[in-house]
């Protein structure tokens, strides 16, 4: 597999298979995954990888947060501006419909919606999952250069036939996993990424998003 390749491939993995991940495997990812772009070699990320007892532990300190408000904990830090103009609120908005759409969950079955996106608090069904750690102090470079090394490890699993699903949804419980954590008073959660091998036969894994069309996005001067 190139990298040409593993870029087109990838998607946001939603249905894995159960099959564990080795040990030996994921290190190796990881360490893999360190050559990724870090502008002044600062690599500012920290990875906590889960999986077994531990993701379950996880999973089971989310849900009655979740259950009694599903809008999750308080951050300074929201997935999305407020009040996302287009055409990027039009881009999340397709996507989300083209993603229903692939489940036969209609609209006005919001009951069935809420509870497949509950589904993203348990992984997706993932056998590992990670959590990506910075430090609050960063700057915004360095959320770049930890969003890099996000696309590296997403990347480098493509090539061993792994699925990735990037979830910043655990940005609504940051508190709560930097206590489960015990991070340090500056550390915080940034998102996390469910890992393993995708279910060939789901159909939300049949999904591939839209882009916008390189004129949209792309000048090109000079030539």
């Amino acid at each position: 597999m190139d990298v040409t390749q593993a870029v087109d491939q990838r998607i946001s993995t939603r249905a894995f298979l159960p099959d564990a991940l080795p040990e030996s495997e994921v290190r190796q990812w990881l360490e893999q995954a360190q050559r990724s772009p870090s502008g002044g070699n600062l690599q500012p990320w920290r990875t906590i990888a889960v999986t077994g007892q531990a993701k379950d532990d996880v999973i089971a300190m989310a849900a009655p947060i979740l259950a009694a408000d599903p809008r999750g904990q308080k951050t300074e830090y929201p997935i999305y501006p407020k009040d996302l103009w287009d055409p990027y609120e039009a881009r999340r908005r397709q996507v989300g419909e083209m993603m229903y759409e692939t489940l036969e969950i209609p609209r006005e079955d919001r009951a069935a919606r809420i509870a497949w996106f509950s589904n993203n608090f348990r992984f997706f069904g993932a056998p590992l999952a990670l959590f990506i750690v910075i430090d609050e102090r960063m700057g915004h470079g360095q959320w770049g250069h930890t969003g890099m090394y996000l696309q590296t490890l997403a990347l480098l699993a493509e090539e061993r036939g792994w699925g990735t699903c990037m979830q910043e949804c655990w940005g609504v419980l940051r508190p709560a996993l930097k206590e489960h954590f015990k991070l340090a008073p500056t550390e915080m959660i940034w998102c996390g990424m469910a890992v393993g091998k995708p279910d060939p036969n789901h159909p939300v894994n049949q999904l591939r998003s839209t882009r916008a069309p390189l004129s949209e996005v792309a000048e090109l001067h000079g030539f």
